[in-house]
């Protein structure tokens, strides 16, 4: 695929980056960077689910989770956490946070950032239809990935340009090429678990946080 071509006038919006987060990692981290400098976003939040409903239960507690949030991403700029999710409860639907959000955004662009596995699985999700009609979907991807043939819903979405999701608040869609990220939550807590290093997997505060508060330790 070709380069994201950018634009040289305003901000594009705000870009929602939800997942368990257990831990938050630079899997998670160096994407969103990516993502917040090439899109050009205003913002990229970070919104812990409550109850992921495509995945096993958190091992971290919500208050353990968004704590990690908060310390991974402090002094980064343009980085936000966001709690709705927590707050709300249930099973985590990106539906309602995205109407949540809107509600809030108005008529200013919305960016859901998602990975190719996500992309691939999108018409399992609740209410899945509505989701393009809410925010544009930008999915981070290694350089050169393509999904194959687009399925039907997102054929005459797909754009490089981002003058197009400046010009809009939803409704387009993204393949951004990021770095990847040789890493992962449940390889974090598998290597934590048996007292093996992840030093450079994810911030040093939230190793030491992990650290202090038990987290991961395997039972006895």
């Amino acid at each position: 695929m070709n380069s994201i071509r950018k634009t040289q006038n305003s901000k594009l919006g705000v870009g929602v980056f939800g997942g368990t987060f257990d831990p938050i990692h630079y899997g998670h981290l160096r994407p969103a960077q990516e993502a917040l400098e090439k899109l050009a976003l205003a913002e990229v939040r970070f919104i812990p689910a409550a109850q992921p409903p495509h995945r096993p239960p958190p091992v971290a507690s919500p208050e353990q989770r968004l704590a990690m949030v908060e310390l991974a991403i402090r002094g980064r700029p343009g980085f936000r956490v966001d709690d709705r999710e927590l707050r709300r409860g249930g099973p985590s639907y990106t539906v309602l946070t995205l109407e949540s959000l809107r509600t809030e955004q108005a008529a200013s662009p919305l960016c859901l950032l998602i990975g190719m596995d996500q992309f691939l699985g999108f018409e399992s999700w609740r209410r899945w239809q509505e989701i393009p009609e809410l925010a544009h979907i930008v999915v981070l991807s290694r350089p050169g990935a393509a999904p194959g043939s687009l399925p039907a819903w997102a054929r005459g979405r797909e754009t490089e340009n981002i003058a197009e999701l400046q010009q809009t608040a939803a409704g387009r869609l993204v393949f951004l090429a990021v770095s990847p990220q040789d890493m992962s939550a449940t390889r974090i807590r598998a290597a934590l678990a048996q007292g093996d290093p992840v030093a450079g997997m994810l911030p040093d505060a939230v190793l030491e946080y992990i650290q202090v508060n038990h987290i991961y330790v395997r039972s006895r």
